[in-house]
């Protein structure tokens, strides 16, 4: 089975999303959408929609990455999120319980071994 099929997404915290989000924009290009975070598109794909890269900023305070402490959280694609689920917990890894299922997609995590909290999504299949 294949694991990970490639980055779905960077996000971290930031003091100030807003003024940092305007550097990113001002100084590096990003294009950011009024929801708060970039959508990069690749080039030279098949299916686009579901190869993109997103970055986004959370606020300081954001629990978003607990119960990891890190500022940080990658999101990961997969092609079988219950597969994988399944043999990483076979595999004794710390998989959260919870699964969200919404238009977006399928989302999982699991905690790696120094605590940061890892993101897996499953595409929907278009």
């Amino acid at each position: 089975m294949k694991r990970v099929t490639g980055i779905g997404g960077v996000f971290f915290k930031a003091k100030n999303p807003e003024k940092l989000r305007d550097w990113y924009r001002d100084h590096l290009g990003f294009n950011v959408d009024s929801w708060g975070g970039v959508v990069f598109q690749p080039s030279g794909t098949n299916d686009p929609e579901t190869e993109q890269t997103v970055w986004s900023l959370f606020p300081e305070d954001s629990n978003h990455f607990s119960p990891s402490t890190q500022p940080f959280m990658i999101n990961y694609r997969v092609d079988d999120l219950p597969g994988l689920i399944a043999q990483l917990r076979s595999e004794g890894c710390n998989v959260e319980a919870k699964v969200d299922d919404s238009e977006y997609g399928k989302f999982g995590w699991v905690i790696d071994p120094e605590g940061n909290r890892v993101e897996l999504w499953e595409p929907p299949k278009t």
